[in-house]
Order: structure tokens, then sequence, then C-alpha cells
């Protein structure tokens, strides 16, 4: 059984030594791989100089980042940190456990039921961990605690199974979601949380990067709940129709003339848009139940292909 300590990098040159040190303490049989993405304060040499294998990613943003990893790597279990130490590496031995005895296909380090709202001095970055995760839970009918933590555990199936689409910071969001449209088995540890040191800073801006969080929500809801989603536009505009149509249709049964006949077209219009919505919802909802059975298919053969490697390394 092979794991991975994945630890995706941009100018972390105050914090990767302690990180490194600690999962060479902690998870010394793991091979560490620091991703390098474009860091211009000598991060790289300095988890050179340390035993990490260093890679670069030369295209901006975690995402672009977490793509490589995955694609570049194979492994029985991924562990994902960031470089920042504000995740403890003591923490990685249940992650991995979790994994290997395969309770999990995604294992959630889990920071806002332990001391992430004590320690993180950010107070929208608070807020907006709590907006995300009441958001998703409505949503997708789950119960996460923590959907946006930058620590979790993968096994191979996922990895490989995962397509990444987001290029930045949203790509935890993204994972989440996936994790729970296709059914993968989702644990949740605990796990503690400590603010940045000292000279390290936060690449994340809370207001752009919330709004990316957002439109990822959004359109993740369109793609994966198709038939929820168009229903929900149907309905509003059905309201706004109904909502010009009823003082027509008083006028009509009190004077027996239509007189606002502009308005009546408008309404027709706006009531044909939502049929149309609707049925749209339904096509891709039917569309979207073929590419889920499509992908455990592509599941199953994933599987196939990794028992087939291991029994040629045997």
């Amino acid at each position: 059984m092979r794991t991975v300590i994945l630890i995706p990098c941009y100018n972390e040159a105050v914090t990767i030594k302690k990180v490194i040190n600690d999962f060479q303490r902690v998870m010394p049989h793991a091979d560490i791989y620091v991703y390098d993405n474009n860091s211009t304060d000598g991060t790289d040499k300095i988890a050179k100089a340390e035993g990490a294998i260093v890679r670069y990613e030369y295209r901006q943003g975690k995402g672009n980042v977490v793509r490589s990893m995955f694609r570049d790597i194979d492994a029985d279990c991924y562990i994902m940190v960031d470089g920042d130490d504000t995740y403890p590496a003591e923490a990685a031995p249940e992650l991995e456990k979790e994994i290997l005895e395969k309770r999990a296909d995604m294992v959630i380090g889990d920071r806002l039921s332990s001391t992430y709202f004590t320690e993180n001095k950010r107070p929208f970055h608070n807020s907006g961990n709590i907006f995300v995760r009441k958001s998703i839970n409505k949503i997708f009918d789950s119960d996460l605690h923590d959907i946006m933590t930058g620590m979790r555990a993968f096994d191979y199936d996922f990895v490989k199974s995962y397509p990444v689409h987001s290029k930045e910071f949203e790509i935890e969001t993204e994972m989440s979601i996936f994790a729970l449209n296709h059914n993968f088995k989702l644990v949740e540890v605990p796990i503690d949380y400590r603010d940045r040191a000292d000279g390290s800073f936060s690449k994340l801006n809370t207001f752009s990067d919330g709004f990316k969080v957002i439109r990822v929500i959004l359109s993740l809801f369109r793609d994966t709940r198709p038939l929820s989603f168009f229903s929900l536009m149907t309905l509003i505009l059905l309201i706004i129709a109904f909502a010009y149509f009823y003082p027509v249709l008083i006028s009509f049964l009190d004077t027996g003339t239509v007189l606002k006949i502009p308005t009546l077209i408008s309404v027709g219009v706006v009531f044909l848009t939502a049929v149309m919505i609707f049925l749209s919802g339904v096509i891709l909802h039917v569309l979207k139940k073929q590419h889920d059975q499509n992908f455990e298919q592509h599941l199953t053969l994933i599987r196939l292909a990794r028992d087939a490697g291991n029994k040629k390394d045997n």
C-alpha cells in the first residue's frame, strides 16, 4: 500500500519546511510531493532541501495544481494538505486509515467542528464557510460539516475518476459536490486548525473568491440537479406571469373586455418560456441519468485496471 502526501504551494517559504518535517515525522512511510505553482520566494528550494519530491505546475491556480497531481501520481492513499501549516500532520494517520481500510473514498478533515472559529481571524471567511455548507447541504440533501477544508484524503478510484474543472480555490467545493453527486463514500474526521504563522499570508480574496465559489455551486446545482434547477426557474417565471395576468383577468371578468392586450401577450410569452424551460429540465434529467450510468461503468473499468496492475506488480 502506497501513501503519498500532496502539498500544493504558492509562496509558502515561511511554513513549508515545518509542514514537510511534520509529515516526515508522523508519516515516515509516505512520499511527500510539493507542487510549486510559480512561487517567487524559494519555496521549491526549501522543499528540495528537506527531502520532498518537487514538481512544477506553471498554470496559476490551485485547481490546475490538483489536476496535475491527480494525473501524475498513482497511489493507494492520497493525502492533500495546504503548505501554510494550518493543518496538523498528526491527523494524517487517521485519514489514511479510513482510506486503506476501505471505509471511505474521500475523507474530509473537518475544521469547523473543532478550532476553526476560534483560530481564524478573518470573520468573513467564517460566515462564508457557514453559508457554503448550508447551501450545499440544502441543495444536495447532505449533512457535511466542512465543505471547503484544505486537508483531505482520497482513494485511487476517486482521484482517477474526478474531472477537475475549477482552476482556483473553488476546487474544494467542487470536490465535495462531485463526491455527493456520484455517491462516493464520505467520512469526516474532526481536525484541529491553527491560524497562519506570522509572516505567512493567505492568497484568498474574501469577496472575489467567495463569488467564484457561489458561481460554482450554482453551476453544479444546474448540472447535477437539472430537474430541480429548471423546475425552480419555471416556478419563478409562472409566479411572474400570474402576477401580471391576475389584474387582466379581474378586469376581463368585470368588463368582459381585455384592456391590456400587450400585457396579455407578454404573459403568454413568459408562460411558454416557462414550459420550454421545464421541458429542458426533463430532457437534461434523463441525459444526466444516462451520464451517471456511464460514469459507473467508467469507475468499474478504473477498478479493473488498478487490480490488474496490482496483480502484475505482485
